[in-house]
């Protein structure tokens, strides 16, 4: 599609400029740009004026990189290649960048980019803050009746009908009907998802849901010292738990479809003998974190594990055929999930929680998504992100916080606390989410704490030792 827009880019600037050398073909092909939603990255070169035209979208969602080697020579890809002495680096998703080449053929010249910022798209999203509540003003208490619950669904509802609905077959579909395949940890974000997406798609469609986790020496040696070694590790990850749990009030609460849970267990011997090809992918990210989330991602879009029976305890060998993957990425950014987002509303209140969720905002096209891009699309999967969707961002980010969490609501005394249907007592992060699960029937998945991909999956620290997530590879 964006192939198609650029293309009658060239042709509105062939007729403006008079079927010359199209002179206006930068104002054409921004103008074009600025107005279109989803992720893409492209490379365009345009034969006339002589100029090569690249970018992301403005969340960064699809990966472009940019290579530059000692001789001087310059590329353009989506995954690295090569010789590893060039530097590699992420295209930023802060505008379109263009290359004016020469007139003379193979002249050498050192290449010079121009950058020309974002306009349109990204002048309706970027300045949007999550706005700050005023010191002593009383908050109202969000409840599962507040219509921010209701517009919450709504607007989600809207975002995953782009992404789910019409999703053709996959060509080779030899193993079963699926056509979406959820990354699926169990927790808030991507079960909602999931509840949601039911009402969307006809009950026959089975979905599946891809849980990883990982055989971690640490944590069995550990296990050892305690005399806690388990037969088994994986059932005791805390994905797994999780994911089985969610799993199980998915069959509950959405009966008439067929769930699939795809269990990946990855032994340790086969992480490391994938360790070079997801390092590789991974680049130019290159600290233990990012190793650790990779390894999660990598396996999990793989899609091979096992699944079970209900009615036996006999597993069957199986990889989804679905190419297409949900993830929930983006609902801790916009809605206060993590950590960091507590500590800063306990240090300095709203005006604090309403900085770090703008910092979390403006860094998402700058940190994690070119790299998770490139790890799951190596598999011939494509990741979506309804919490990432424009017209979702166009909604959530302008809410107001006390519509968002539950930060700064009375705490109710704990021998007057009593959870009934209409007040269930759940964590202030993310309430909204909460709420919204809540009254879905998911009332399990409401109450599920963050945990990061890394810890739940157990892929964060496998060898024994006190190595940070910021240390850069060896």
């Amino acid at each position: 599609m964006v192939f198609n827009i650029l293309l009658h880019a060239v042709e509105l600037d062939k007729v403006a400029a008079g079927l010359e050398n199209g002179k206006n073909i930068e104002h054409q092909i921004i103008h074009s740009l600025s107005h279109i939603s989803g992720p893409y990255a492209f490379i365009f070169y345009h034969a006339i004026s002589g100029r090569i035209f690249y970018g992301r979208d403005l969340l960064g969602r699809r990966s472009l990189l940019k290579g530059e080697g000692k001789d001087g020579s310059f590329a353009l890809s989506s995954v690295r290649y090569g010789s590893s002495a060039e530097r590699w680096t992420e295209v930023e998703a802060d505008g379109i960048y263009v290359i004016d080449l020469p007139s003379v053929p193979h002249k050498k010249i050192k290449i010079v980019e121009r950058y020309i910022a974002w306009s349109g798209l990204s002048q309706e999203l970027a300045p949007l803050k999550s706005v700050p509540l005023p010191f002593g003003l009383e908050i109202p208490k969000l409840t599962l009746t507040s219509p921010a619950v209701d517009a919450l669904l709504q607007n989600l509802r809207s975002s995953l009908e782009f992404r789910v609905t019409d999703v053709p077959c996959p060509p080779s579909n030899t193993e079963g009907p699926a056509r979406i395949a959820i990354l699926f940890s169990g927790g808030l974000d991507c079960t909602l998802i999931a509840r949601v997406m039911h009402d969307l798609l006809p009950s026959a469609l089975e979905i599946d849901l891809l849980n990883v986790a990982f055989e971690n020496p640490r944590v069995v040696k550990a296990a050892s010292a305690g005399k806690l070694v388990p037969a088994d590790p994986y059932p005791h990850c805390p994905d797994r738990i999780t994911g089985l749990s969610s799993y199980a009030e998915l069959q509950q609460v959405c009966a008439d479809r067929f769930w699939r849970f795809v269990s990946i267990d990855v032994p340790y011997v086969e992480t490391v003998s994938h360790r070079s090809e997801i390092t590789s992918l991974m680049y130019p990210h290159n600290t233990e974190m990012d190793l650790s989330i990779a390894c999660a991602l990598y396996f999990a879009a793989r899609g091979s594990g096992v699944v079970y029976s209900d009615a036996s305890s006999s597993s069957l060998s199986y990889t989804t055929p679905a190419r297409v993957l949900l993830s929930g990425l983006g609902a801790d950014e916009l809605f206060a999930g993590y950590t960091r987002h507590a500590t800063a509303f306990s240090r300095r209140g709203f005006q604090g929680l309403s900085e770090e969720l703008e910092l979390d905002y403006q860094r998402l096209g700058k940190r994690n998504l070119g790299r998770d891009d490139r790890v799951i699309s190596h598999w011939g999967r494509e990741v979506r992100y309804p919490y990432l969707d424009e017209d979702f961002l166009r909604w959530a980010l302008p809410l107001p916080l006390g519509e968002k969490c539950g930060f700064g609501e009375a705490a109710i005394p704990a021998w007057m606390a009593s959870e009934k249907d209409n007040e269930p007592l759940i964590e202030p992060s993310k309430k909204l989410l909460r709420l919204l699960s809540w009254k879905l029937g998911m009332k399990s998945a409401a109450r599920e704490k963050k945990r990061a991909i890394q810890f739940g999956a157990r892929t964060a620290k496998m060898e024994v030792g006190r190595t940070k997530g910021t240390e850069v590879l060896s």
